[in-house]
């Protein structure tokens, strides 16, 4: 018999970095001592993903094998940064590392070690679509009611997928998440979830959400395998820990026995992701679960001014569910953060687009460099419409422009066809909608439709059309079937019937009655049928009947937002690709972990920011503090607060993350009279004590700015 022995996995190439020059003292220490477990607090711009690799990099100096390290990221971008810099820096693949994300390191785990839970390791990974065929033809199996309303697949996929995320019943989920579904709907969704996991398991194939459960259950049902692994991972690294879900922490806390060399970094100031099962007490209890845990803190930031950091740490020190810390800034002195208020969301618009061009031309800070952050996609609309206007040109990061959203196209379809009934693409659109109306059908009737030339003609029933009675009032229970339809599809047609019968018999110059018409005659069930964040795009809608009331001319309106659609943003002859900047709009979501050097978060009025259905919400709440806190450290060098202080129908009021600064910390801008206005020489009642009582003996005397003190929403 012939041995041939393989070569260790220990790196050939010797690694000398002096860990202490390229660090600071704060990551030096979790560096170097990090063992055992440990939590590092890592605070915005402090350079956490530098930690981490420099982490990797000193174990592996130490002789760690490659193979016994895993470090799990949360997205493939990260994953694949982390793991490129760890290669640069060995002048070599670190061959063996376990890096990832936690559903890809799962797969690769079930791929190893499956079959002891019935799993093939040839086993199919279903993608977002694949999964979605495989749960409708499910949900058809379970003969749900002929209710148009019924959640479609998207939804119900959603539900089962939280569900397996926070390892609870898809009753309770849909009782605390999802409180739009009808509760006679549960039996047909938890049936149909059966099926699909009865379905996944015939066919030999995982969704994602599986790659996790799946991963879970095999640590918890093989106790000698996880005790394997418990040895095998001497070192266990995860970032950006407060945005786990129940999931992943126990996958986490499972994997870590028996060696408890666990290192998890994040910044419980910046879990914002409740929405999508993150719980911010995965982070907060990590002590408690881990009893001799050390803590380290990352708090020299190395992005933002003074200024905007002192503003940061007062916020979220009124958050009650934290850890304390206080970021330090590196960086100059700067201007002080600038809070101002606009008459309503289009002179706030207004001030954006001036501002941006100012910025740009006297700053010379590039637009790339500049960003507009807002908590609901709806902020952003009239600002949309006034960069179009003045053809400054921009991307919405993460998403679609406003006008481009699929439920804002649905409206508006009704809309195009009152305004051309030859519109074809509405039409097709709108006929799609309805139940039992599919492609060919839909084609089937537009065919039939484009025969007429006015919308009386084709709501008008047959009888009446004979009969030449088109100024008569439309009778829905004496309705025809105009062209040859099934019963379902019949139905749907007379359901669009009556909805644009409606909008048929409206004021045209009333827009907002129009939409109110649309919303109210079944497309707020649509969307609650539809879509898992219906509310949000309910509240768009309700922002668009702000926005339209601005409009009597329906054409006009209909031309501004297909302007909208179709802008790109010119410089001259020169497209946006070869210009190359473009100013940033962005929720803030979608921003997280990305930085500008000017940053301006609009509608930080009450009700809107935080959102009104959080005030009864303690939890919710303190996650809306942080969002908040999130938005101002994307800042660089200078960030503006604004807010409206009226809607269509109300008076607003600054947010309670606006009243509660203290007063120095910002300047107040007045608008009307373009004069900034010293925060420092004014002085107000109810300012933070604690804050004044550390701050020097300061003049002091009484302003006003066009008007008293007492006339302000303050």
């Amino acid at each position: 018999m012939v041995i041939y022995k393989l070569q260790s996995e220990q790196l050939t190439k010797k690694i000398d970095i002096d860990f202490a020059k390229e660090l600071n003292p704060e990551q030096l220490a979790v560096v170097e001592h990090g063992d055992g477990p440990c939590l590092v607090l890592a605070g915005a711009g402090s350079g956490k993903t530098r930690t981490l690799i420099y982490r990797v990099l000193y174990l592996l100096q130490q002789g760690v094998p490659a193979s016994s390290i895993m470090l799990v990221t949360f997205t493939n971008k990260a994953a694949k940064e982390m793991l490129e810099r760890i290669s640069v820096a060995l002048g070599a693949d670190a061959k063996g590392l376990w890096g990832g994300t936690f559903h890809h390191i799962g797969n690769r785990m079930l791929r190893m070690y499956g079959e002891r839970i019935g799993i093939a390791s040839n086993f199919t990974i279903l993608d977002e679509e694949d999964s979605l065929t495989l749960l409708k033809n499910c949900i058809q199996q379970t003969n749900p009611p002929a209710d148009k309303y019924f959640p479609k697949p998207r939804v119900i996929k959603s539900v089962i997928s939280l569900s397996s995320n926070l390892c609870r019943d898809l009753k309770e989920t849909i009782e605390d998440r999802f409180d739009q579904l009808n509760r006679q709907h549960l039996y047909y969704i938890e049936k149909a979830a059966l099926l699909y996991g009865e379905r996944k398991k015939l066919t030999n194939a995982l969704d994602f959400d599986d790659l996790l459960v799946k991963w879970n259950e095999l640590l918890e049902t093989d106790t000698h395998l996880r005790a394997a692994l418990g040895r095998k991972f001497q070192y266990i690294l995860v970032d950006e820990y407060q945005d786990t879900n129940y999931l992943q922490s126990r996958v986490i806390n499972n994997l870590a026995q028996p060696q408890n060399n666990i290192l998890v970094v994040g910044d419980d100031s910046q879990s914002i992701y409740g929405f999508r099962g993150a719980d911010v007490n995965n982070i907060l209890d990590f002590p408690k679960i881990y009893k001799d845990a050390m803590m380290f803190k990352l708090d020299i930031n190395y992005r933002s001014t003074p200024e905007i950091l002192a503003l940061a740490n007062l916020s979220i020190n009124k958050n009650v569910k934290k850890f304390d810390k206080k970021l330090s800034a590196v960086k100059p002195s700067g201007a002080k953060p600038a809070v101002l208020s606009a008459t309503d969301n289009y002179e706030q618009a207004e001030f954006v687009a001036q501002r941006i061009l100012d910025l740009q031309r006297d700053d010379k800070i590039a637009l790339s460099e500049m960003a507009v952050l807002f908590r609901s996609h709806f902020q952003s609309l009239e600002l949309e419409m006034e960069l179009n206007k003045r053809n400054i040109p921009y991307q919405m990061r993460g998403g679609l422009r406003f006008f481009e959203q699929a439920h804002l196209k649905d409206v508006t379809a009704y809309l195009k066809i009152l305004a051309n009934i030859k519109d074809e693409v509405s039409w097709l659109r709108l006929l799609s909608m309805q139940p039992g109306i599919g492609e060919a059908t839909a084609d089937k009737i537009w065919q039939w439709i484009s025969q007429f030339g006015s919308l009386s003609d084709v709501i008008l029933n047959e009888a009446e059309r004979n009969e030449g009675s088109r100024g008569k009032t439309w009778d829905p229970s004496q309705a025809q079937d105009d062209v040859r339809l099934s019963s379902k599809a019949a139905s749907g047609w007379q359901a669009l019937k009556r909805t644009l019968t409606q909008l048929a018999g409206a004021d045209l110059t009333d827009l907002s009655s129009l939409v109110k018409i649309v919303i109210d005659s079944g497309y707020k069930k649509y969307l609650q049928a539809n879509f898992e964040n219906y509310q949000e795009r309910l509240e768009d809608l309700e922002q668009l009947i702000s926005f339209v009331a601005t409009y009597e001319d329906l054409e006009k309106f209909l031309t501004d937002t297909a302007l909208s659609e179709n802008f790109r943003g010119r410089d001259g002859d020169r497209s946006v690709e070869e210009v190359g900047e473009q100013i940033v709009l962005s929720t803030i979501h979608q921003a997280k972990g990305l930085e500008w050097k000017a940053v301006f978060i609009l509608g930080l009025a009450d009700g809107l920011f935080p959102h009104s259905r959080t005030y009864d919400k303690p939890q919710e709440m303190e996650e809306e503090r942080r969002l908040f806190y999130v938005a101002v450290t994307r800042a660089k060098e200078q960030l503006y607060l604004s807010y409206p202080l009226f809607s269509r129908d109300n008076v607003l009021q600054p947010s309670p993350f606006i009243k509660e600064l203290p007063y120095a910390l910002y300047e107040r801008w007045d608008l009307e009279s373009g004069e900034s206005i010293d925060a420092e020489e004014v002085i107000y009642v109810d300012e933070d004590e604690e804050y004044e009582k550390s701050q020097p003996p300061k003049k002091k005397k009484l302003l006003n700015f066009n008007a008293d003190i007492g006339d302000l929403p303050f």
